[in-house]
């Protein structure tokens, strides 16, 4: 198992490199095949040896070798979040099936892709839930199709019910927030439900926090409610069906 979790750990590292990538690109337009990485400060290509996730950022002491311009701490973030998740998800899913566990490291990677968009450009691109989406369905159509009703099932109710809140509400959240949490539901199935019930409770303590600090100014303040969705959805990824049976015993 200790094998295990590291490859998978050294996967998540290298992965959470390519979502920093898409994060950045795909919401300018700007294609991922186009062109090798480049500095965002001068514009100078960054060699492979300066782009090894996580070990460059520190040997480089989160400065460019280019132009010394300082690199957003942001990159090795993700990277390590993302192979800490791999790699917990590796032991949590023993003895699951390669499909499911290729599903949940699916899953994480566009959760973390969403996250990073959402908090700095305030978005969710559809090219990623539809990408993630897709690889969903190629995984489990042929290795899991009894499971699909549920799934189809689990993404219409759940994003039935957050088009109907956005329809009463439409301050509170947009049609990505819908759209992702459709998404979580075709990943999850029925474990969608304690997902978006962490997500909101996540999302509602922050907002009390921001209140407690700021008073009325803190109804002024835009927070972008896809990173809260994103932490219910690892949750509901690990324990949401045992959180399900709970809540049903």
């Amino acid at each position: 198992m200790t094998a295990v979790a590291i490859l998978a750990f050294a996967l998540g590292l290298i992965l959470g490199s390519f979502v920093t990538a898409v994060a950045h690109r795909v919401p300018r337009g700007t294609s991922l095949l186009a062109a090798r990485s480049a500095c965002p400060a001068c514009g100078a290509r960054i060699a492979a040896y300066d782009n090894v996730p996580l070990v460059s950022w520190l040997a480089l002491r989160g400065r460019a070798r280019c132009c010394g311009a300082p690199i957003s701490a942001r990159y090795p973030l993700t990277e390590l979040a993302l192979g800490l998740l791999f790699a917990l998800t590796a032991v949590v899913a023993w003895g699951d099936s390669v499909a499911e566990v290729a599903i949940d490291f699916v899953f994480l990677t566009m959760l973390a892709a969403i996250t990073l968009t959402d908090l700095e450009q305030r978005i969710i691109p559809n090219k990623i839930l539809l990408a993630g989406a897709i690889l969903c369905l190629a995984i489990a159509i042929p290795t899991d199709p009894d499971g699909l009703p549920e799934r189809v099932i689990a993404a219409a109710a759940a994003g039935g019910v957050f088009f109907l809140v956005v329809l009463a509400y439409p301050k509170g959240m947009g049609l990505g927030d819908v759209k992702l949490v459709a998404t979580m539901g075709l990943f999850l199935g029925r474990a969608v439900a304690p997902a978006i019930l962490v997500g909101l409770l996540a999302g509602t303590v922050v907002g009390l926090a921001l209140i407690a600090r700021h008073g009325s100014q803190a109804r002024k303040m835009a927070v972008p409610f896809g990173p809260f969705l994103a932490l219910g959805g690892v949750v509901g990824m690990l324990a949401g069906d045992q959180l399900a049976d709970l809540y049903l015993g």
